[in-house]
Order: structure tokens, then C-alpha cells, then sequence
């Protein structure tokens, strides 16, 4: 065991977030940490880092144990390069190569003169400085950093690029190349995923999973849950509670586990409700009396069976076409992706093709920088190819999901930003699909500036769904949502008439919505058949 979290309890305002939480974590154990946002996983990160201090309970740690914490974002040093932030984790081990080099020195200057007696002293401090040096991978840092700098996507850099000159996505991977490098005993790690490309996500996968330490994982990412994750750990209403397996063995136990809670509180009420009629009916009675009274003892012994909980209620999520477009929707050729202005243009991606037909669910991938959402603002007429040809297809109606909710008006309430759009709906049809996603009573009037990610995309689908379009363009639509609001938006899109065309990193979600894949190049587009998996094993 190396921790072990004992019946932890915290509150923030006093509103209970977690309460009674039991954790015990093995060494190289791989945890998925999973609930509904807002359920208190973050807090009980934080807890475990020290970051704040819980209000019940302990937290024990095994002896000496070393832990690395990557939250959304690390304090980098600006004025760092990459490479040399990468090597700023094994400075203590650059002093000590800086006390080789003295002494080195000193041996050489008292061989000189013939100081055998100080000689000999220096030698043996030496040794035993080497020794301390190569226990800690002295000889191993330039090919430990090289590799993690490829695996994180930092290899194509420019030598020397300073760490202010990346991007808000490239500083959340440099801090967590940092982690990594730094081999703790236990890896906390919260949504790792979100800023890896393709072949970064792949290779993180292989080493997380060969990690000799434990992890603690908060991800959405259902995919990587089944492929790394021994343990899942889930918090709800407050509550914890331990899986073994991975994600898809974890919904196989619960979903069993509440139909056995339901089963067995169904007979105990039957039994109970059997012996309350028994003793009501002959306690008054002499000639009964004496068994009406032995069935109070046994009802009153009874361990009562909680009444089963109703589910946590999710998004209802339900897109309709209003009317069908004609077969074929979109016919891109040949075109060209490009960014930048005049002079400074880009190409891209070159002889883009792409052709979407009715009842279409194309999933778009690639690597990050190749274009993926310049090519949708290109075909949603957001911006502009440089060179090609759209065609769109007769009756089309389209709708565009936008990841950075650029359309949503800050300063309005989440109810005047679908009035805005939907002058003409009535009041009450508005509340009534903004209750659909959650939105309820005086939740209305939040202001959209004030929303967390995934509340914002809850309004942006929210607009969608009333809009009625027979092809949707959603770019990264699963992003922010929690995994119970993934898996309805799944549903719904499983259930939609229309067509769609979707970027996402969301490698389950690609696998349950798409019937076909396309990956991205530099000079065009590949289309894989199938899913996801196909597009990794071929």
C-alpha cells in the first residue's frame, strides 16, 4: 500500500462535496478516477497533493513517497527553453555532476603533488559520489529527455523556442513531460489527454501503461479508461465507491449491482410488508398474540436495504431534422487549407476532398496544427479556402457546433442567448428545452460569461437542438462534457436522421457515432474504413 485515504470528508460554504471517502492504492496500481462534473474528483486530487486540507478523516502515504501532480496547467518558467525546462527536473543531479568535475580537479592537483593521504580521501568521496550519480541515471537524463520530448510532440520544435513562444496546449504537455521525467512512485494526473494529438495520446498510452509507479487518473476519455485503467474509482452523490477492471467492466458491475439492489429491496419490502399484515392483523388476538409478537422481534431485526437511488439526472437529448436533404449533402475538391494572411499564408493541407452523404456520420482526425477546425470554418463559409471547390447539396440545412463558443454572446443570460437566436420561440418552449440540458428555474439567468466549459456546451447544444438541421458540423463537440453527458450525446446522435461531419480526439465516441473516418494529411485527406480502430491497426 502506498495511500490510503480514510473515511475523508471535506466541505467548501458548507455544502458537503465528498463525504466518508475510502481510497487504497497499490504499487503500479493504474486508477481511473471517474464521476459527473462537480462530483468532487478534483478535491480529492487536491486532498491527495496537499493542496488543500480536508475537513474529516486521514490520508495516509507509504514511506517516502513521491508524488507528481499535473493539474490543467504547471508553473513553467517563461524564460526557459524547452529543453532546458525539460532538464530543470534533474537539477540535483547537475550539482552533483558539478561536484564530480571538483573533485576530478583535486584528484588530479594532488596526484600532482604527490598528497597521497588527501588523494586517497578525495577518491573515496568520489566514489561515492559516482555511485550516488549513476543510482540516479546521471549517464541517462540526454536519452530520457530525448524520449519524452519525442513521445510529447516536441521534436519538430525549433532548438532554443522559448517556453512563452507555446501555446496554451504545448505548456499543459511540456508540464506534464516534466512529471514523467520525474518518475514519481504516484502519478496524478487530471485530463491528461486534452491537448495530445493522435500519435502523442498513442505513445503516452504504451508508457503510462508500462509506468513501474501508480497512476491516478481523472479522464473523460472512455477510451483510454479501458485501456489503462486496473481500477476504477467512483464518486457519486458525495460517495466512492471501488470497481475492479477498467471502464467497460466498471458500467458491467454497476449495472449489475443495481439490478441485484433493486431485486433484493423488492423482496424485503414484499417480506416486510408480509409480516407488518401479520402482526396488524393478530396482535389483538389472544390465540395469536404470542407468534404476532415473535414476528415484531424478527421485523424490528431486519437490516433494512437502502431504498435503491434514482438515477442522477442527465441532458435529454433529442436532435430532429425538420426535413431531409437531397442524397448527396457536401462535395469539397480539391481544396487548399491554409492560415495566415498575404505573404504570411500557410498552406495546410493541399487537395482536400471530401464528399458527405445523406445519413452520413463522418468522424475527422489528425494531428494537431493540421487544420481540422480551419477546414470546417472553410466549408461552414467562416472563412475561406484558399483554393477548391464546395458544392452543397440541395435542401441542406446546417448547423455548426463551434469547440471555443465564439457565437455565444458573454454578456447574455443562458435564457436571452436562445431568445437572441429564437426570437419567435415562446417562453416556455425555451425553459423547456434548456431544461432538457439542465438548465432549471433561476439557473436561466446565469450569465454565459459565467458558465464553466461544459455548461457553455450544454447552451451551444441546447441552440442546436432547437434549430432543427438536417447536418450538423460539430467540432470536438464531447469536449467539457462529463462522461454520462458523452454517452446521451452518443445516443442522440446515434438516433439522428440527419448527417454529420465531426472533428474529435474522442477515440470511444469516434468508435460508437462515426460510420466512417477520415485522417487528415498534408497533402489531402485519407479515408479509413470504419472506426478508430481500424485507423491504428492499419
Amino acid at each position: 500500500m502506498i495511500l490510503q485515504l480514510k473515511n475523508i470528508g471535506k466541505s467548501f460554504g458548507g455544502d458537503e462535496i465528498v463525504s466518508n471517502v475510502n481510497m487504497k492504492i497499490e504499487q503500479g496500481e493504474k486508477v481511473g478516477l471517474i464521476g459527473v462534473n462537480g462530483a468532487g474528483k478534483s478535491t480529492i486530487m487536491n486532498i491527495i497533493a496537499g493542496n488543500i486540507s480536508h475537513d474529516e478523516g486521514e490520508v495516509v502515504f507509504g514511506k517516502k513517497l513521491k508524488v507528481g501532480y499535473l493539474k490543467q496547467m504547471n508553473a513553467l518558467n517563461p524564460e526557459n527553453t524547452v529543453e532546458e525546462e525539460m532538464k530543470s527536473v534533474f537539477d540535483s543531479i547537475f550539482i552533483m555532476e558539478r561536484q564530480l568535475k571538483v573533485l576530478e580537479e583535486k584528484m588530479a592537483l594532488y596526484s600532482k603533488d604527490k598528497d597521497d593521504k588527501n588523494l586517497n580521501k578525495v577518491m573515496k568521496s568520489y566514489g561515492n559520489k559516482l555511485e550516488e550519480f549513476e543510482s540516479s541515471g546521471g549517464y541517462e537524463i540526454e536519452s530520457k529527455v530525448k524520449y519524452i520530448m519525442n513521445g510529447m510532440g516536441f521534436a519538430a520544435l525549433p532548438k532554443g523556442l522559448k517556453i512563452e513562444k507555446l501555446s496554451g496546449g504545448q505548456k499543459t504537455r511540456l508540464a506534464m513531460a516534466k512529471i514523467l521525467l520525474g518518475e514519481p512512485e504516484l502519478l496524478l494526473l487530471d485530463e491528461p489527454t486534452n491537448h495530445l494529438d493522435v500519435d502523442s495520446l498513442e505513445w503516452f498510452e504504451k508508457y503510462i501503461k508500462n509506468y513501474r509507479g501508480a497512476v491516478i487518473l481523472i479522464s473523460h476519455d472512455r477510451f483510454l479508461l479501458d485501456v489503462l485503467a486496473d481500477t476504477i474509482y467512483e464518486i457519486e452523490r458525495g460517495r466512492c465507491r471501488r470497481y475492479k477492471g477498467n471502464y467497460s467492466e466498471y458500467l458491467r458491475q454497476k449495472n449489475e449491482n443495481i439490478k441485484i439492489h433493486d431485486r433484493d429491496y423488492k423482496v424485503q419490502q414484499k417480506y416486510i410488508k408480509k409480516l407488518e399484515m401479520y402482526i396488524q392483523k393478530n396482535m389483538a388476538r389472544a390465540s395469536t398474540s404470542k407468534q404476532a409478537k415473535s414476528r415484531l422481534k424478527a421485523l424490528n431485526k431486519i437490516d433494512r436495504i437502502d431504498r435503491p437511488e434514482k438515477e442522477l439526472k442527465g441532458m435529454n437529448v433529442k436532435f430532429q431534422t425538420g426535413s431531409k436533404s437531397f442524397i448527396e449533402v457536401l462535395n469539397v475538391k480539391n481544396a487548399v487549407v491554409s492560415v495566415g494572411e498575404g505573404d504570411k499564408k500557410v498552406d495546410l493541407i493541399k487537395n482536400l476532398k471530401l464528399k458527405v452523404m445523406r445519413g452520413d456520420k463522418i468522424a475527422i482526425t489528425g494531428p494537431n496544427g493540421i487544420g481540422k477546425t480551419t477546414m470546417l470554418r472553410g466549408i461552414t463559409g467562416e472563412s475561406s479556402f484558399r483554393s477548391g471547390q464546395i458544392k452543397w447539396g440541395q435542401g441542406v440545412n446546417m448547423g455548426y457546433y463551434d469547440q471555443e463558443h465564439s457565437n455565444l454572446e458573454g454578456e447574455n443570460t443562458i435564457f436571452e442567448e436562445l431568445r437572441r437566436e429564437y426570437p419567435s420561440t415562446s417562453e416556455t418552449e425555451i425553459r423547456r428545452i434548456l431544461g432538457h440540458f439542465l438548465f432549471t428555474k433561476e439557473d436561466v439567468f446565469k450569465l454565459v460569461k459565467e458558465l464553466s466549459g461544459g455548461e457553455k456546451a450544454r447552451v451551444a447544444l441546447s441552440k442546436m437542438m432547437l434549430k432543427k438541421v438536417n447536418f450538423m458540423i460539430l467540432d470536438e463537440p464531447t469536449n467539457h462534457l462529463d462522461l454520462k453527458s458523452r454517452e446521451i450525446l452518443e445516443k442522440a446522435l446515434l438516433n439522428y436522421e440527419g448527417s454529420i461531419l465531426f472533428v474529435s480526439h474522442d477515440r470511444y465516441f469516434i468508435n460508437h457515432v462515426a460510420n466512417r473516418v477520415i485522417k487528415l494529411t498534408h497533402d489531402g485527406s485519407e479515408i479509413v474504413q470504419d472506426d478508430y480502430d481500424c485507423m491504428i491497426s492499419g
